[in-house]
């Protein structure tokens, strides 16, 4: 059964969305290092505000601060749906090396592909609930930053790194990074890509679809 599961695309691509909606459904537990890194933020534990120092300005984790994050995770889980991680080649084959040693592999890599373009207008419109954390377009749900959230009546915010400064920052090392990635996967016979600007809806139901029917096959 398929349940070792990697996202990959671009800032506002969908990628913690979709993981969300996947792991509802299939019952997978999915991560992203971001949200590990606001969870020790809140906490303010060293690793926290260590990693904080870089998504604030839109940088990369070194490889081996990101590595840290995810071993720790993975010493309590064997399925998983990676959100965005792994980001750069070094972190590709460390991670490898790492689940070889638990004798388990990734088993699907989506690369969720969106124009820089459309990224811009999803980031700067993006708002974030301080409490449940919770994703939400200004525009598609039609919210403003006075606006409690829909989920939890938390506060409502941009992130931190959602600035046009951390976004050019963000899209120049998506970009000489992921290459390097895709083509590691791809050599590996694990990529599919994905259009996603069809919207999360559409997108969901083409994951869902071809991970179902691999569920079946692997059964």
């Amino acid at each position: 059964m398929k349940n070792r599961i990697v996202l990959l695309g671009p800032p506002a691509s969908g990628k913690g969305t979709q993981a969300s909606l996947l792991g509802a459904v299939f019952g997978i537990p999915h991560v992203s290092t971001g949200a590990i890194v606001r969870d020790e933020r809140a906490k303010g534990t060293p690793i926290g505000v260590e990693a904080d120092s870089y998504a604030s300005r839109g940088l990369l984790f070194p490889d081996e601060l990101a590595l840290r994050f995810v071993g720790q995770w993975l010493g309590s889980h064997s399925r998983f749906i990676f959100d965005g991680f792994p980001r750069t080649i070094g972190q590709a084959t460390a991670l490898t090396s790492l689940l070889e040693s638990k004798s388990i592999e990734i088993q699907t890599v989506y690369l969720l592909e969106l124009p820089d373009d459309v990224v811009r207008i999803r980031m700067l419109g993006r708002l974030t609930c301080k409490t449940c954390g919770a994703v939400f377009s200004e525009k598609f749900h039609k919210l403003a930053v006075e606006d409690p959230c829909p989920k939890c009546d938390g506060v409502l915010a941009r992130r931190q790194d959602d600035t046009i400064e951390a976004l050019d920052q963000r899209l120049a090392q998506y970009h000489e990074f992921t290459k390097p990635i895709t083509d590691y996967y791809e050599a590996a016979g694990l990529l599919k890509k994905v259009d996603v600007r069809f919207g999360r809806d559409a997108v969901f139901q083409l994951l869902y679809n071809d991970l179902y029917n691999g569920l079946r096959a692997d059964s």
